[in-house]
């Protein structure tokens, strides 16, 4: 008797304990984060620390890989409310809100500082209220990846967008690639990205444009001659939260993620930084010429080839002008 009450105790006691449970897990919040890098990048430390700083009040729970949510699928996921966080690319805003295409064009911003600057300044604020307003995000700040270099398996210096003139320059496929590539001077060739190395191999193109640390990943350094600094694009994506969500929360909430965003962004931002100067030094090495051409002749040209092209049509009246002036 004594055995079976004993028995039925702990069984009354083990099914109020698991009753409770699902309440002491709401306590904190989760907030799922989609990303399509790998548990290897940079910017997968960049959000373990952002996690940690938040533990108080919430538990991130990252996903990396695109193993939630596939590539260009996560901002459509946040305005479902199936996603509380995501690293979303410029690109994917600009297909819903159309004068944000501004902000994936050519030497609009000169380097990761000056991306920065923009989005901590009265225009980069109206242009994350767009997003606010139109889509629901809150944007926390931009994670820079590393800016784009032109690399070429042919020996011709380049110092203007004049000399990129007949180059068969591999661009991603697209008519917004293809129309960088055009934009910096060369005859832009869409080529699968799995390709590109045995395409600079046998010749079928004279270059590509990647960030360094993908011409490592890929090893495109061993069948390439030189690398043209010409950084005609700002590498990044965007730290966003769901806007129902950072809204529901207190303001000192709020500010707390905000601080622990900007925080992680730093360090991913210097992170990405330093592995570029190291790369720089490691291809050196390996014997690749290295050079910085006229970066002001390819921005004033580029900026022009913009302006003049329907892609402008959606821009604000002098938003380049504005951006060009922090």
């Amino acid at each position: 008797m004594t055995f079976g009450l004993t028995r039925r105790a702990v069984l009354i006691g083990g099914l109020m304990l698991a009753a409770a449970m699902p309440a002491l897990a709401q306590d904190k919040p989760v907030l799922r984060f989609s990303a399509v890098f790998s548990e290897q990048d940079i910017r997968a430390e960049m959000m373990s620390q952002f996690a940690e700083q938040i533990a108080g009040d919430f538990t991130l729970e990252p996903f990396y890989g695109g193993n939630l949510f596939k590539q260009g699928t996560e901002l459509v996921a946040l305005q479902r409310g199936n996603l509380e966080m995501g690293n979303i690319a410029p690109q994917d805003i600009s297909n819903q809100i159309p004068a944000w295409s501004v902000l994936t064009s050519a030497y609009l911003f000169r380097d990761a500082a000056h991306l920065r600057t923009f989005f901590d300044s009265d225009v980069g604020a109206e242009f994350k209220q767009m997003a606010e307003d139109q889509l629901g995000v809150h944007i926390l700040g931009p994670t820079y990846f590393g800016a784009r270099q032109v690399g070429l398996r042919i020996d011709k210096e380049i110092k203007t967008p004049a000399d990129m003139a007949g180059i068969k320059l591999r661009m991603p496929g697209g008519d917004a690639w293809q129309f960088l590539g055009t934009a910096i001077g060369a005859n832009p060739t869409p080529m699968a990205y799995a390709e590109v190395y045995t395409g600079l191999q046998t010749g079928a193109i004279d270059g590509q444009d990647n960030p360094l640390p993908n011409v490592e990943n890929m090893k495109f350094y061993e069948v390439m001659d030189q690398i043209v600094l010409t950084s005609h694009l700002v590498g990044y994506d965007l730290l966003v939260i769901s806007s129902e969500k950072f809204n529901a929360m207190t303001p000192e909430q709020q500010a707390s993620v905000q601080a622990a965003a900007t925080a992680a962004i730093d360090f991913s931002q210097q992170a990405h930084l330093d592995r570029e100067a190291e790369l720089v030094a490691q291809f050196e090495a390996a014997g690749l010429k290295i050079y910085e051409p006229d970066i002001a002749a390819f921005r004033t040209h580029a900026q022009q080839m913009y302006l003049d092209s329907d892609l402008a049509k959606d821009w604000p009246e002098g938003v380049v002008e504005r951006i060009n002036a922090l």
